[in-house]
């Protein structure tokens, strides 16, 4: 079977065609284009964004995000675990949020400072 994806390693924007069977991939401009064309087909990864609520602060929520990508299948149980999450203000951009996602071995830092009120 083959699937065809834009490329989003570089700027090109390579439409790929991976061959899923052979694991092949054709139409990449470069070597960075063939590892993502095969990861994407075999292992899809991605980097969860959202928020967490937050007592204290400036604002109502925090921004979160995970700190590398996780299996792309984990993502809506990992915002399912976060939304369930308080934090108490003040937090630094970078602070843990929470350790080890889900047991990924990915931690979810905080995207801004929180100030207390």
């Amino acid at each position: 079977m083959v699937k065809e994806l834009i490329c989003i390693s570089c700027p090109m924007g390579c439409h790929l065609k991976v061959d899923t069977e052979k694991q092949t991939v054709t139409g990449n401009s470069c070597k960075r284009g063939e590892i993502y064309g095969i990861n994407e087909v075999t292992n899809p990864v991605r980097v969860v964004t959202t928020t967490v609520k937050i007592q204290g602060g400036s604002h109502a929520v925090l921004p979160v995000k995970t700190k590398s990508a996780i299996p792309k299948d984990l993502n809506f149980k990992c915002v399912e675990v976060l939304n369930e999450i308080t934090v108490k203000a003040p937090v630094k951009m970078g602070d843990i949020i929470v350790k080890n996602i889900l047991g990924t071995g990915v931690d979810v830092i905080a995207s801004r400072n929180m100030e207390e009120r």
